[in-house]
């Protein structure tokens, strides 16, 4: 296993790592603030990065939603000495969340459940942004996706983020996944629809379950849209 730890404290990151050899960990790179971190990810892929949510410059909360961008399967486990930030940590996709001084066994534990992630989650996850929180959605929880300049929002239940993206990149990344192009600036998951009305021009509107919105369709894109379904 590969592994990047992170951490602006000497002393903790050189703990860490003797912890990490000590459970048979040697492929173990350290960084010592979330620039290097980063361009280490750029650099080469990770199996796990470990990080210390309390680092200058930029938070490991932020840290991680920049890693998870360039490297989409990368496990994170996040240490701190606070708990207050385990929910937003889950959020982000951590697999652990470690409060210092944690012990090598809550560590050993923590190794053990990345590798069991490992083996039994392979599903395609999209990370996305709203403020201060993070998201990580299987494509099933997203409703739909609206274009916003060079990036595009993510519709689910907790309302919108930003997923740092183009609708196009994101039309391929979602190929297989239900979702069809309706319009230059939507796609819509056609598992979440729940009804459809034909309005002027013959473009169509859409609604959804669960959620008050209405979206409404291009010409060319009802067209596509009614020929996919069409017997």
């Amino acid at each position: 296993m590969k592994i990047l730890i992170a951490d602006d404290e000497a002393l903790a990151l050189n703990r860490l790592k003797r912890m990490l050899n000590t459970l048979g960990y040697d492929d173990v790179t350290q960084a010592d603030n979330p620039t290097d971190a980063l361009e280490a990810v750029k650099e080469s892929p990770f199996d796990l990065v470990l990080l210390d949510i309390n680092m200058p410059e930029m938070s490991g909360l932020e840290l991680g939603y920049e890693l998870r961008y360039h490297q989409k399967d990368l496990a994170i486990i996040f240490q701190t000495a606070y708990n207050e930030h385990a929910l937003k940590a889950y959020d982000i996709g951590a697999v652990g969340y470690l409060v210092k001084p944690f012990s090598i066994e809550q560590l050993k534990e923590s190794m053990e459940r990345v590798k069991q992630e490992s083996i039994s989650d392979k599903a395609f996850r999209l990370m996305s942004k709203n403020g201060e929180n993070y998201y990580l959605f299987k494509p099933e929880d997203i409703y739909y996706v609206k274009a916003d300049l060079s990036e595009v929002m993510l519709r689910s239940v907790k309302g919108f983020s930003y997923y740092a993206h183009k609708i196009s990149d994101l039309e391929k990344l979602l190929e297989g996944h239900d979702f069809k192009r309706i319009h230059r600036s939507y796609l819509i998951n056609i598992n979440k629809i729940k009804e459809m009305e034909t309005i002027e021009q013959s473009k169509l509107r859409f609604s959804f379950q669960d959620i008050g919105d209405q979206i409404e369709s291009s010409k060319d894109g009802a067209k596509a849209f009614r020929n996919t379904f069409s017997m």
